[in-house]
């Protein structure tokens, strides 16, 4: 990944009863590339406690003289919002209690808070060229699926399917592009409705360009949909599990490391 940017919270919003936004600024985001992605991602770094880090920081310096253990725990997130103008990024988190390690924390952020990131990455944007565009996921892909929705071309047919745990999760959406928005709301035991609603979703007439993330076992069954019942050429898709049903982050990348060495 690029560079470190050392930025400090600004200021934090409950957006819905799971998602808090965190802005953050400092002279570092003036370095911070403008890329043209809409799934803009950054690597947040959370430093492992009683273990002194080199001011300024340096990951590289970090992974030189520490061992891996005492390394910062690395979270990915979407990129909301860059407005370089104002020196602020925005992060939406899911939160959900006490679980995991970056939402907890964005819920006790308070201004001046430390925030580190290295970044940015990130490989999709909206085609300008496709007749129209389909966005699923769930509340992890939302950020993602909001900036995407901004840089639909106007006019242009976009459908949007997204799953979150109930009507108070719902955000405001908005799109120049003619915006059907499909909420779905969780049923614990309904692990597929995702693949469901899109299984009776009529498809515009054209090529489509898709934008497909959230759960790794629910994108898997999406793309599969998409290619084997709706036709979709690969290219014309982006697909990828942002977390995996019972693993963290680390546990998550194992997996995805043995899946592409099995896949050769």
């Amino acid at each position: 990944m690029p560079r470190t940017t050392a930025l400090r919270v600004r200021r934090t919003e409950r957006l819905s009863p799971h998602m808090i936004r965190v802005v953050a600024g400092g002279d570092d985001l003036a370095a911070f590339p403008d890329t043209a992605h809409t799934d803009r991602y950054v690597k947040l770094l959370f430093p492992r406690p009683g273990v002194a880090y080199p001011e300024p920081f340096d990951i590289d310096a970090v992974r030189a003289a520490h061992p891996r253990e005492q390394w910062p725990v690395m979270r990915t997130y979407t990129v909301r919002f860059l407005d370089a103008a104002a020196g602020e990024l925005t992060i939406d988190f899911v939160h959900h209690g006490d679980v995991g390690l970056a939402g907890p924390w964005a819920a006790a952020a308070r201004p001046g808070d430390p925030l580190l990131l290295l970044g940015p990455g990130g490989v999709y944007a909206p085609d300008p060229t496709a007749d129209w565009h389909l966005l699923v996921g769930d509340e992890s892909a939302l950020p993602a699926i909001g900036a995407a929705l901004e840089r639909v071309p106007a006019g242009v047919p976009v459908h949007a399917i997204i799953e979150v745990d109930g009507p108070a999760d719902e955000l405001e959406l908005t799109s120049p592009g003619r915006l059907d928005l499909r909420w779905c709301h969780r049923d614990p035991g309904r692990s597929g409705q995702l693949v469901d609603v899109l299984a009776v979703l009529p498809f515009p007439a054209g090529r489509v360009h898709a934008f497909v993330h959230g759960e790794a076992g629910v994108v898997r069954s999406l793309r599969k949909h998409l290619i084997d019942e709706r036709g979709v050429p690969r290219d014309d898709l982006s697909v990828s599990g942002y977390w995996r049903r019972g693993d963290d982050e680390e546990g998550f990348r194992v997996f995805k490391a043995a899946e592409r060495a099995a896949a050769g």
